[in-house]
């Protein structure tokens, strides 16, 4: 019994530990160029503490679907980046590797399958026909590009803002909100370059006030 008492404390204090590490550290790394990628080993800090329990179906689609949405950015970039060799894509496209990688420890994490194929093909419909879109327009210029780019960190932000109206799980909402995070550094990033180009973007799916207060940082 002294035995048993003595693991679960044991167990207890390693949780506690774990969590209190994590919190110090930065789940977000974020570069002077707003490329901002997730910290795995942090992440697995954080989730060690904290419950996990039944999906609800919308949780379950939305965890499936983010994804295959994050798989999209990476995989739009890497197209780009090999089009146009722009070095915004080529540090923002490993970001969201590691994005996608976040999601994909939630999906381990309640075991659930990976919907995720090889490059540029995806199990969704609906974001086969968006890939396959945002691919089209920005092979058309570099400016073009860009704005496609700026345009996928708005879809992500407003996607993530509604998968998290729909659950109050601690763990899939750290995760969210840090990809979320993320989104809003990669947006700057892109106007920011559209800028240097002498283009003012204007937000295809965010409304105004959101966009400003998103570039306003």
């Amino acid at each position: 019994m002294k035995k048993i008492m003595a693991v679960s404390i044991f167990l207890l204090l390693a949780a506690f530990l774990n969590t209190a590490y994590a919190a110090d550290q930065n789940l977000l790394n974020v570069s002077d160029n707003y490329t901002s990628e997730l910290n795995d080993s942090v992440l697995g800090l954080a989730l060690a503490g904290q419950p996990s329990g039944d999906l609800t179906a919308s949780e379950r689609d939305g965890l499936l679907y983010m994804a295959e949405e994050e798989k999209l950015a990476g995989d739009v970039y890497q197209s780009l980046n090999e089009k146009w060799n722009l070095r915004v894509f080529d540090n923002i496209g490993k970001a969201e590797r590691t994005h996608e990688a976040a999601v994909k420890t939630l999906l381990t994490r309640y075991s659930l399958p990976d919907p995720t194929k090889g490059a540029g093909e995806f199990s969704n419909e609906t974001l086969q026909v968006l890939y396959d879109d945002l691919v089209s327009r920005g092979s058309a210029s570099t400016k073009d590009a860009l704005q496609v780019g700026a345009a996928i960190e708005e879809i992500d932000i407003l996607d993530l803002v509604e998968r998290m109206d729909q659950t109050d799980k601690a763990d899939i909402l750290l995760v969210y909100a840090n990809l979320k995070r993320g989104s809003e550094n990669h947006l700057r990033a892109f106007v920011n370059n559209l800028q240097r180009q002498g283009v003012e973007y204007r937000p295809e799916y965010l409304s105004s006030e959101k966009y400003d207060r998103i570039i306003r940082g």
